[in-house]
């Protein structure tokens, strides 16, 4: 993936640490990791983040599903140590009717029995749209968990552009506003990456269904706002653009003509 990044002018992209609508992962290849490596330092490959699959609900109302949340995990992590800087995100998880703050303390739970306090790899609570009963629609919820972790310093924070949109924070009109809410909420200091994505849906729809750069309700003006954003322009963007590789192509093309050094 670092030699596809690199031909079409990214240097940092994401990738599922495993079949993201299952559970089976590849064996732990340590020679292609040392290659990877040594290639991203020849060619720039500044940040790499690994995303953790769908079927991973910290928060399911079946023991079971819950306990393979934990070992996914921390199977996942174990590999992502061998990973120079690489950071792993996730879907808080869904709370099935189960209120939630049960769905809080299931999470909270899991990565205090996950998290340890010499592993490298940063975990990534993700900001969900508030579809369905998802955790961590909400500033207030994120930081609710976060104040649950024994080691908290192993755990931050990956914005969507699309789903906090959805989910009720004007982006497009109060950027600023957003930001300082996020900054005495959470802490601007936890905000390691942003899943940058528009959205085929208005404004708190709640709905989460990304649309391309520039073709959907937050629209070019306002991406462009975001990506120069004097909080977040230093910090890895990783499109989820409903795109294929020519596509993404494109898509880099037109941020980097956007963006101001």
């Amino acid at each position: 993936m670092g030699k596809e990044a690199k031909r079409i002018g990214a240097n940092t992209f994401q990738f599922f640490t495993r079949n993201p609508r299952g559970g089976a992962a590849k064996p732990l290849d340590l020679d292609d990791i040392k290659a990877f490596e040594q290639y991203r330092k020849e060619n720039g490959i500044i940040s790499v983040l690994a995303h953790a699959p769908y079927t991973m609900n910290a928060c399911a109302k079946d023991a079971g599903l819950r306990e393979f949340a934990k070992n996914t995990m921390i199977d996942d992590i174990m590999r992502l140590e061998n990973i120079e800087g690489a950071m792993y995100n996730f879907h808080p998880g869904s709370h099935v009717s189960q209120g939630v703050d049960v769905g809080i303390e299931f999470i909270s739970s899991m990565l205090n029995e996950v998290i340890t306090e010499n592993q490298k790899t940063l975990i990534l609570l993700e900001t969900m749209a508030g579809k369905g009963s998802e955790v961590g629609r909400s500033f207030e919820e994120l930081r609710a968990i976060i104040d649950k972790i024994a080691i908290s310093d192993k755990l931050g924070v990956c914005l969507d552009t699309c789903h906090i949109y959805d989910g009720g924070y004007n982006i497009v009109d109060n950027l600023d506003d957003v930001l300082n809410e996020f900054d005495e909420i959470i802490g601007l200091d936890r905000l390691k990456a942003i899943h940058l994505n528009d959205s085929k849906n208005p404004f708190a729809s709640h709905k989460d269904r990304h649309e391309k750069i520039g073709e959907g309700s937050l629209g070019i003006d306002a991406i462009a706002r975001i990506i120069n954003h004097p909080k977040l322009k230093e910090l890895p963007f990783f499109l989820e653009t409903p795109n294929d590789i020519d596509g993404y192509e494109q898509e880099i093309s037109l941020l980097k003509s956007l963006y101001k050094c």
